[in-house]
């Protein structure tokens, strides 16, 4: 039986940053423009004055410290309050080719290959940047890569369904090998007028190199002992438009339009099913909880990794074990698992083994469990 392996991972992170304070200054000067415009209506009980937000705020209800952009400008323009991210001419390469071509080659550059030895190329993302033609097949592209590309949807768990897709490829002969990328641009969807969610998105891609067992070294990357997938149907994460909404470019735009999520609700209902889902994973394949050198959890809210892991191995989870990007990254959707593993990856010894797990909308969460060769 072909066998597949993880044998290189890459990141592309847009340069721009915005911190916690410069968010949450803009977002306050948005409040009192906001109030101010509206005093009357508040004054009359017609409308709620808004509330401002704040850094401590930010950081307890989510371990976020900063975040990584595509624009930053837009972002922090208080009458504007979302990215500038101009559209480009059908001719040029789009801002996720760009972006999934960075990341693609440092995940070759890391397994020693090229893009000849790759058969497939899967854009496993939440928001992508147009119906079609698939940014999958635009970015095998600018690679050149021969063979086939498609691309997927299945909100924060794209990636890690991505990588199961990958592994049917190699283990049925479809593909030597095949690229999963995700090039998250969060920002471009998230409502920056919220204070329950403006602060919860950063921009990122990364990608993965997965292969067939003897085309790769023997000591090297990391064999997918087996994957696991739910699905289970609610609307307590929601996006209504996709990925830019430039229906109005004069302000915030139209909140029915973008992000919105039950966070308490979400927290409740999800982090059982992903501590359950991860356990009988585990069990199905022999493993025990304190078998597990690392979990590579979903980088949505840092409350909610802690209480997953501590269900999981039955008590609390050390940095180390569960390591955490979103004070940097914040939330980057579905590529938040693959940058913790991407970078958090390279001390593990052979036979260690770990846990790649993603959930968000849909519900949907994707286990992958992997052992160092």
């Amino acid at each position: 039986m072909i066998k597949a392996i993880i044998s290189g991972t890459g990141l592309y992170t847009p340069p721009a940053t915005i911190s916690n304070d410069e968010l949450v200054a803009t977002f306050n000067q948005y409040v009192d423009l906001h109030n101010a415009e509206h005093a009357d209506a508040i004054a009359r009980g017609e409308q709620q004055a808004l509330e401002h937000s704040s850094s401590a705020f930010i950081e307890k209800a989510s371990g976020i410290k900063r975040r990584h952009v595509i624009d930053k400008e837009g972002i922090l323009d208080p009458t504007r309050m979302k990215p500038n991210i101009p559209d480009r001419a059908n001719d040029q390469p789009s801002v996720q080719c760009d972006m999934s071509v960075a990341a693609c080659r440092e995940a070759l550059q890391q397994a020693g290959k090229t893009a000849d030895d790759v058969d497939a190329v899967i854009v496993a993302c939440s928001n992508l940047q147009r119906s079609y033609p698939a940014v999958s097949i635009e970015v095998q592209n600018a690679l050149g890569v021969q063979g086939f590309a498609y691309d997927m949807n299945v909100a924060c768990s794209s990636a890690t369904f991505g990588l199961q897709a990958a592994v049917n490829s190699v283990e049925n002969g479809t593909a030597r090998a095949v690229l999963v990328v995700s090039p998250e641009i969060c920002s471009g969807h998230l409502n920056f007028g919220e204070r329950d969610s403006h602060f919860i998105f950063g921009d990122a891609c990364t990608a993965i190199l997965v292969e067939r067992e003897d085309a790769v070294a023997p000591a090297a990357g990391f064999e997918i002992l087996g994957t696991n997938l739910k699905t289970l149907y609610s609307n307590a994460i929601r996006n209504n438009f996709g990925f830019l909404n430039r229906a109005d470019d004069s302000g915030v735009g139209q909140p029915d339009k973008l992000f919105v999520q039950q966070g308490r609700k979400v927290f409740k209902e999800v982090s059982p099913l992903v501590a359950d889902t991860i356990q009988n994973h585990l069990q199905s394949l022999g493993l025990a909880p304190d078998q597990l050198r690392r979990m590579w959890l979903h980088q949505a809210n840092l409350n909610m990794n802690h209480l997953i892991a501590r269900r999981v191995l039955g008590r609390d989870a050390t940095e180390d074990e569960a390591p955490v990007i979103l004070d940097e990254y914040a939330n980057t959707s579905s590529a938040g698992s693959i940058i913790a593993f991407h970078l958090n990856k390279d001390d593990l010894v052979s036979g260690d083994v770990g846990v790649i797990c993603s959930f968000g909308a849909g519900y949907s969460i994707g286990s992958v469990v992997v052992r160092r060769r």
